[in-house]
């Protein structure tokens, strides 16, 4: 458990050291099995001999990969819809090379400006010779957050979204998809004649391609044979739920200690918001006064 901290300290206090990386040669279905293995939303690649960072692969590529964005082409033109041809390409072709890093030299409040002003989940920290050193995430930084004990007033409904975009349990993969990759999100909710269903999120995609649970789906290899399956056979049915008056702190604190991403807030029955990682650290960031 870390102690509490001094936003000038350095990020390495609160940033994992030994990351799991992958070269650039490892095919698109290893990456996704070692994003499952690990229950990353992030996987660095870097080169075998120097590990100098080459790109990342986060949560949203799988998405985009299954048809929501760009790299969807690599399956849909290249490979002509096959799914299982496209996923033996290497993770070079669909990972991003444009990575935001962050010096060794950097501190915590650096991290907090990146993730609030980027939207960023995770930064992978490099040396001068851009060698990979570590990464923090948004989970590091909330651990860092709720640990200052610090007295807010501000409950959850201060925070959370609450227009939220929903589908149905019978919505196709494919549609879910492209509503989060258009939106960036990292969740929907599943809501059913106002009844809150459960929420089918990124690390649901990642796992089920990652597990090979995908493989059930598969007769001739085609993409349409797991794009069209509804997102209820992938959603998160036993969920952490909060309320819009629950306390700030103690539900960061909860979603620390669980290593949640996003939470359902739930009034009378309904589904009255969402509050995320990021929310929290945007919310406490600004109580505590980092800068």
């Amino acid at each position: 458990m870390h102690n509490r901290h001094d936003y000038n300290q350095g990020i390495m206090s609160i940033a994992t050291r030994d990351v799991i990386s992958a070269p650039p040669t490892m095919k698109i279905y290893g990456a996704f099995e070692t994003l499952a293995r690990w229950r990353f939303r992030r996987l660095p690649i870097v080169d075998p001999g120097t590990r100098r960072i080459k790109g990342i692969i986060t949560a949203q590529d799988v998405v985009e990969f299954l048809g929501g964005g760009t790299s969807f082409n690599l399956i849909h033109v290249k490979h002509s819809g096959n799914f299982l041809s496209a996923i033996n390409e290497s993770v070079s072709k669909i990972m991003r090379s444009d990575v935001c890093t962050l010096p060794e030299s950097a501190e915590i409040k650096d991290a907090i400006q990146i993730i609030v002003e980027k939207e960023l989940g995770g930064i992978p920290i490099v040396d001068q010779n851009m060698v990979l050193r570590g990464i923090v995430t948004e989970r590091d930084v909330l651990r860092a957050l709720s640990l200052q004990k610090l007295q807010s007033d501000k409950r959850v409904r201060d925070v959370m979204t609450k227009n939220v975009l929903v589908e149905g349990p019978d919505c196709p993969l494919h549609a879910a998809t492209k509503v989060m990759v258009e939106n960036r999100f990292r969740r929907i909710p599943i809501v059913s004649e106002n009844v809150f269903f459960g929420i089918i999120t990124v690390t649901d995609f990642i796992r089920y391609i990652g597990t090979g649970q995908i493989f059930s789906q598969l007769i001739t290899g085609n993409v349409d044979e797991i794009m069209n399956v509804p997102i209820r056979d992938l959603m998160t049915t036993d969920l952490l739920m909060t309320t819009p008056d629950t306390p700030l702190g103690e539900l960061a604190e909860i979603m620390v200690e669980r290593g949640i991403g996003g939470v359902p807030v739930i009034e009378n029955d309904k589904l009255v918001g969402l509050v995320t990682e990021y929310d929290m650290v945007c919310a406490l960031s600004k109580v505590q006064h980092y800068t």
